[in-house]
């Protein structure tokens, strides 16, 4: 009897199982399959946190840790010369804000650059991505170039400007002498200085806002418009009542972000100032937030006030963020 025979007439035997055919290998483990399976949980459950840990590493490191040791500091008296040692002051430093003309003064060139610079740098924008929208030549070479100002440096930027308003040799002085105006001092009067601050932030920025402006537009169905222009309405009726309405919340975020870059304003005044780009123009007529902290820090040498300006423009940048945010989700309750 062979022993395939016995196995069928042994009436104790079960059915063959996987194992008992020659195809499968018959010495594996059986924790071997559960050990498989286990990795194969844990990497389910585990790799997507594996993977974002860089950034929450990179961001403990580099942006949560200085924000609190910033905090920590405005609550000190500390020096440049000497950032070892710490004296306890409290809220000393924001109460000397408060009370300093300076800051006071900061704070108002900040704003009034700010809404120099937002205001028609949006309004621009706007209207060359209305442009842009409708069918043009060579399109994506009006796109790449209204990106190219965003992608030039701060520096390389300013400097150019620095020569357009030179007092004696400038190229803007020069075409308002030409209509019959008088040369101005670009960096020593105060609303001059502030435009000319201004004009460079818009002609970097006015760019980069019309392509998401752009890329808002659209997004828009076209039988909107095709139902505007079947009811007589012209393009700029189109614009005011289906466009601008449907970007309301793009345009929401464009003036949340313009906001904190002119809170956040440091290079374009401090290239522009020279010699006194610290002090934001000799009579501080130009000095921002930014160059503000950066003069008690590095040139008082006063780490612990310039510690305390930093979170007083991170307490106004949570307002502005709130205020967009409130305002945000009063539109969405309005539709």
């Amino acid at each position: 009897m062979t022993a395939t025979t016995a196995a069928v007439e042994d009436p104790e035997a079960g059915p063959p199982g996987p194992h008992d055919d020659d195809r499968f290998p018959r010495n594996i483990p059986p924790s071997r399959g559960t050990w498989r399976s286990r990795l194969h949980r844990w990497d389910v459950r585990y790799s997507p946190y594996a993977f974002v840990a860089p950034f929450f590493l990179f961001f403990a490191a580099f942006g949560l840790f200085p924000l609190l040791y910033t905090g920590w500091a405005s609550l000190h008296r500390v020096e440049l010369t000497a950032p070892d040692r710490m004296t306890w002051v409290g809220l000393h430093h924001y109460a000397r804000l408060l009370s300093s003309p300076f800051f006071w003064n900061a704070l108002r060139n900040t704003l009034t650059i700010g809404l120099l610079a937002t205001v028609p740098q949006l309004l621009m924008a706007l209207g060359l991505a209305q442009l842009l929208h409708y069918r043009l030549r060579a399109a994506t070479f009006w796109r790449v170039a209204l990106l190219t100002p965003y992608a030039t440096s701060v520096a390389a930027a300013t400097l150019v400007f620095v020569l357009l308003y030179g007092r004696d040799y400038g190229m803007v002085n020069w075409a308002l002498e030409t209509v019959g105006f008088g040369p101005v001092d670009w960096q020593s009067g105060t609303w001059s200085s502030q435009i000319a601050v201004s004009s460079i932030v818009v002609w970097r920025w006015t760019g980069y806002n019309a392509l998401i402006y752009l890329a808002a537009m659209q997004a828009v169905p076209d039988e909107l418009y095709e139902s505007a222009a079947l009811d007589g309405a012209s393009r700029g009726q189109q614009f005011l009542h289906i466009t601008v309405p449907v970007l309301r919340p793009t345009i929401l975020f464009t003036v949340a972000v313009s906001a904190i870059g002119a809170t956040q304003l440091f290079g374009e005044p401090l290239l522009f100032g020279g010699a006194a780009g610290q002090k934001g123009g000799a009579s501080h007529q130009f000095q921002t937030l930014g160059l503000y902290l950066y003069e008690q820090g590095w040139f008082d040498f006063h780490l612990g006030r310039a510690s305390a300006v930093a979170w007083t423009m991170f307490l106004i940048l949570l307002l502005i963020a709130a205020g967009q945010q409130a305002v945000a989700r009063r539109l969405r309750r309005g539709r």
